[in-house]
């Protein structure tokens, strides 16, 4: 610490927090410690009555804190994202566009275990629009050693710990199943309900086909879709019913189950599979008239083109009952699929 004149003080670091009172409007902290000082500043804090502050001069190894929380918000970002200007030692970093969040969870632990450091993120794959907040990076000392920004740097060795994958246009063929829809006894409710759910992706429906419980029908169709569009949805007959034979038409289509049945409800019947590397997806009743399912976890990952493998299904076991939360459905806040 040192003391020195107010208008020599442009560009260091304030020591102490400083007070300031107008009466009948504010009395608070005008200015806290370890604030960086603008030519700005002056003139509020000689109206203050400060002609000399307390100011902290850092030794060759330290950084301060704001600094440091832009270098390693700078260093752990990947593509889609941007940086607020540091404020008490924190960083913000938010969406450029709509899209899914992508976390190296294992680097984040890394870095989080490095004193000082504190790096706050939402989940592994959720998805958010433009301008929302992604993570924040905060410094917890008033200044931080140089060698741990240094061993930040050597923990990522270029690699990003968030990204935020844009979501690319895709499209989409329906396959709606069932005796009672194809023969005109009820009316169809699933399109109009999936059909909305991709919208927001930006992603089109281009065709529509009507089929009996008839495995070759559902093969044929699963067959001709798949050809022209990025992934095939399949409606209805998923449960171990003997009319439901969807999974046995999406597999002889030559398609490769892999995995019919989940760890989450609602969507415990839902089937995954891969045709021509393109995926197949059987969706049960639930999917009609569930707000949330199953569907809303893995859909971001199907349109982004990640594979999804069993054991990520599996994984999902952990946060996949929804608590059909009587308030209305307030997912993703909240730790279904999570």
């Amino acid at each position: 610490m040192k003391t020195i004149r107010v208008e020599d003080a442009v560009g260091t670091i304030l020591g102490q927090d400083l007070t300031r009172i107008v009466p009948g409007e504010f009395k608070g902290a005008a200015f806290k410690k370890g604030h960086v000082i603008t030519q700005a500043d002056i003139p509020v804090l000689l109206s203050m009555g400060k002609d000399n502050v307390y100011v902290m001069e850092l030794n060759a190894d330290e950084v301060h804190e704001n600094e440091a929380a832009e270098i390693v918000a700078n260093a752990i970002v990947g593509g889609g994202l941007t940086l607020t200007e540091p404020l008490e030692a924190k960083v913000n970093i938010i969406a450029k566009h709509k899209g899914m969040v992508n976390i190296d969870v294992d680097l984040l632990m890394r870095i989080n275990e490095l004193d000082g450091i504190a790096v706050a993120t939402l989940h592994n794959g959720t998805v958010v629009n433009e301008n929302e907040l992604i993570a924040s990076v905060k410094i917890i000392p008033l200044t931080i050693p140089k060698t741990t920004l240094a061993i930040v740097q050597k923990i990522l060795q270029s690699n990003s710990v968030i990204r935020l994958l844009p979501f690319p246009e895709r499209k989409f063929g329906m396959i709606v199943t069932g005796n009672e829809v194809y023969y005109g006894r009820i009316q169809d409710k699933f399109v109009p309900v999936i059909k909305d759910k991709l919208s927001y992706f930006d992603t089109t429906l281009t065709e529509v086909i009507f089929v009996p419980d008839s495995a070759e029908q559902i093969s044929e169709a699963v067959s001709k879709l798949i050809k022209t569009n990025d992934f095939v949805v399949v409606s209805g007959g998923m449960s171990v019913d003997p009319d439901d034979v969807t999974p046995e038409g999406i597999r002889k289509s030559g398609a490769s189950v892999e995995v019919y049945g989940t760890p989450v409800l609602p969507g415990a019947m839902f089937l995954l599979a891969y045709l021509n590397d393109k995926p197949v997806l059987g969706i049960p009743a639930c999917g009609m008239f569930c707000k949330t399912t199953i569907l809303d976890v893995v859909l971001p990952k199907i349109i982004i083109g990640e594979k999804i493998s069993r054991r990520y299904i599996a994984s999902l076991g952990h946060g996949g009952l929804c608590r059909n939360c009587k308030e209305g459905c307030r997912y993703p806040i909240c730790s279904f699929g999570k």
